[in-house]
């Protein structure tokens, strides 16, 4: 665990320049507005190591593959994010000596980042040779104008008077550090400078993928605030700049604000580009600085209005969730249905900035309460819109129905390791369960005959092909996989991977009864589902092999699990921690370690389906052998260990999940933040400490308050409902903006009047 940030309810604040952790803290101060993205570099010059980051939603580049040993079936690329257009650079000079807070003295140093309002804040004194020099600087990503990135930089000479030079520019030569080849992935379309203004048009290089190639253009504005002694322009391939001398006086500010429209092709034709960018910029002279922020600030607290979780008596964990959302909902606010959610979003390069399973299993159940229905439905949509590639992914492995990538784009799996290429598909089962969580939450079953059965129906088809019939036991099988503990790979019959698979075939069953009975045969008939088709379904169902163990009395990861040398967390030696940093990879795939929550996945997503008993049978078992080296596997232990009665467990869990980038636990988020792992802190308080349930379409709670807590409140969105639960030592408080709404409280039966209160007493 590494802390360099203050505890703040509402803030992220860092003292001084953390030059041996410049990339923790880069990941720490990323800003996003759901179009674009960049980790927190600093404008001026910075000669120490970082890791320079600007990313745009959806503009991604197929890297070849490169392995060792090819395999048939191997995708032949893994698509990334491409690292854009840097143009939030601004060079810095007093009296002609270039500013650097890593070479320069830094008297006095404070970074924020304002969660409520979306500002990034930098203020520090340097000095240069005895000139001491004050400098704030504001960076905000306009999220009411999502083209629009603003930055004000201001300048005070303390004890001198002299001439400060700004040098705004955009350059197009940037890398991505985690090319396969070392690739230059963006060649030059266009660029022009002018007096204050300049652009640039990069496209990606041609692939032989058949993937598109994407335009970006980047169009800088210039205001100056101060006594201009000189302006220039130089540009040269792919680099624009102004440089302007300004007169600065003793204790008197000179500023400059660079606003900066970015615009791709994904949104408009390529000739309109630099026009679109000039119209955003246009406009943003118009409202000016002040106008702009405050508008920016407003739309973050209409979000937060409707998101927020107050939590009281706890700052450490008030910050955590704050931290997790504000990132979440900086990457994704559900805009385009064409986008995602990548694991890193806009905070870094690490796992390709794609979508991976995650979305559906953390990310949607965040979504369904926090935000407009819209938001979830479209990325349900997204995965519709890219069944031809999953029906291509099944393809690739000489299988029928529609295998859903581990890592895509476009639908089409782009992932290079081969026990999650080839094995880790239990990640299907996500998608079909995801289906299945928006339709019993919002109760739109019209998606089912729009979008749903397709989906179900490939998927089913998929596992239908997958499985083997084992003739001596009279069993279905399925060997070679990897379930959710990647520390394992190639096991046979991993419990969650048939569990899920079983499931999915008995709920698309489910749901094809369902249209028939609303009129929807012909839905069914045109995608050729027979009688024959759908009794080998069943038939898989009822026959599903699934490991268990009598004297344990617990379902078993997978085959041969409990031959390992059974041993629990506890007694690995702190230096052997994390194990994916410190032991070979053999010794972990030998090791009966467990990186993220499995067969308790399984119970997590299917939790109306088994007891109480079980439950507890299968955490006592498996939580202690679990690492948690995996950011989705905190939340899991915490929701199950909430349930049990284990709270003690469900607080250290949330900690681990809410702080996770804050207190760096897993050691790796320089590489950038673990996005769709912060849903966890959410899914923790609400599902975990609130309880909250949404089994047979029925809304139910039974909350209870974590021992250093006061009191915590939250708001869902639920149908057509807006409920706030709060919940203290005394009680339960639900108010709501809606109808009359039945629910469950604690078990019990509950009505909550329209537009009304109720509260009831904690449940100890």
């Amino acid at each position: 665990m590494k802390r360099l940030f203050s505890i703040d309810p509402w803030k992220i604040v860092e003292t001084t320049v953390n030059k041996e952790d410049f990339r923790l803290a880069e990941s720490m101060m990323s800003l996003g507005n759901g179009h674009m993205g960049m980790r927190g570099n600093f404008e001026e010059t910075y000669t120490g190591d970082f890791h320079r980051g600007s990313y745009i939603a959806g503009v991604w580049f197929p890297d070849k593959t490169r392995v060792g040993w090819w395999k048939n079936g191997y995708p032949h690329y893994f698509g990334k994010v491409i690292n854009s257009i840097n143009y939030i650079g601004i060079r810095v000079a007093i009296d002609g000596e270039e500013m650097d807070c890593y070479e320069n003295q830094v008297t006095s140093y404070y970074r924020e980042l304002d969660m409520q309002h979306g500002v990034l804040t930098r203020r520090f004194t340097i000095n240069q040779n005895g000139k001491e020099t004050d400098v704030e600087v504001v960076r905000f990503l306009s999220i009411s104008h999502p083209e629009l990135a603003v930055i004000k930089y201001q300048v005070t000479p303390k004890n001198y008077s002299g001439n400060v030079t700004f040098t705004p520019y955009l350059d197009g030569d940037v890398r991505n550090e985690d090319s396969n080849y070392d690739e230059d992935f963006w060649l030059e379309v266009e660029r022009g400078v002018s007096h204050s203004n300049g652009h640039l048009v990069m496209k990606t290089k041609d692939n032989p993928f058949g993937t598109p190639t994407f335009h970006v253009a980047a169009s800088m504005r210039l205001v100056v605030e101060g006594e201009i002694l000189s302006h220039s322009t130089a540009e040269r391939e792919e680099y624009v700049e102004n440089t302007i001398s300004v007169q600065a006086l003793e204790n008197t500010p000179v500023s400059l604000i660079k606003y900066v429209a970015v615009t791709t092709d994904r949104d408009y034709e390529v000739a309109q580009l630099i026009t679109k960018a000039e119209e955003v910029l246009t406009h943003s002279d118009e409202l000016g600085y002040d106008s702009l922020l405050q508008e920016h600030k407003e739309a973050w607290l209409k979000r937060w209005s409707i998101a927020d979780v107050e939590i009281n008596g706890d700052d450490e964990a008030q910050q955590g969730i704050r931290f997790n959302l504000f990132q979440l909902f900086s990457t994704y606010y559900g805009e385009d249905a064409r986008l995602n959610i990548g694991p890193k979003g806009f905070t870094g390069e690490k796992y390709g900035g794609a979508t991976y399973w995650d979305t559906e299993a953390y990310a949607l159940p965040l979504y369904l309460s926090t935000a407009n229905p819209e938001v979830a439905r479209n990325l349900l949509v997204y995965r519709h819109n890219q069944l031809d590639g999953a029906y291509h992914n099944a393809q690739q492995q000489g299988l029928n129905g529609a295998l859903y990538p581990m890592v895509t784009f476009n639908g089409i799996e782009s992932h290079n390791e081969w026990e999650i290429t080839f094995e880790e598909i239990h990640r299907n089962g996500a998608i079909a369960y995801a289906i299945y969580n928006y339709v019993n939450y919002t109760g739109d079953k019209d998606y089912w005959n729009e979008y749903g059965i397709d989906v179900l129906t490939g998927i089913s088809r998929f596992w239908a092909d997958r499985v083997h019939y084992n003739k001596k036991k009279n069993v279905y099988m399925m060997h070679g996989v990897t379930g959710p503990n990647e520390y394992e790979n190639n096991v046979n019959n991993n419990w969650y991977t048939n569990t899920i698979a079983r499931w999915t075939l008995r709920y698309t069953l489910e749901v094809i009864d369902a249209l028939k009975a609303s009129g929807h045969e012909t839905r069914v008939s045109d995608l050729q589902i027979t009688e024959d088709e759908m009794a080998k379904w069943q038939e898989i169902i009822d026959k599903m092999y699934l490991p268990y163990d009598e004297e344990l009395d617990v379902f078993i990861q997978h085959d041969t699990f409990l031959d390992k040398d059974l041993k629990t967390v506890d007694e690995l030696a702190p230096e052997d921690r994390p194990l994916n940093q410190k032991w070979s990879w053999d010794k972990i795939l030998r090791s009966c370690f467990i990186k993220q929550a499995d067969v308790l996945q399984g119970l997590y997503f299917l939790n109306h389906e088994y007891t109480y008993e079980e439950k507890e049978r299968n955490f006592n078992f498996y939580e202690p052998m679990t690492v948690h080296e995996s950011s989705l596997s905190p939340s899991v232990h915490a929701i199950l260990g909430a349930e049990l009665g284990k709270e003690e467990k469900a607080y250290e869990m949330y900690h681990r999940t809410a702080r996770l980038d804050l207190d760096n636990y897993n050691n790796d988020t320089e590489d950038g933040l673990h996005i769709t792992s912060m849903t966890g802190a959410w899914l923790a308080i609400v599902q975990g400490f609130a309880g909250m349930r949404t089994a047979h379409e029925t809304l139910s709670f039974a909350p209870f308050v974590p021992k250093s807590w006061s009191s915590y409140s939250f708001k869902i969105v639920y149908r057509n409902h807006l409920l706030t639960i709060h919940v203290s030592k005394d009680g339960v408080t639900i108010a709501q903006e809606g109808p009359e709404l039945f629910m469950k409280l604690y078990g019990e039966e509950l009505v909550l009047p329209e537009n009304g209160t109720t509260t009831v007493t904690l449940k100890k």
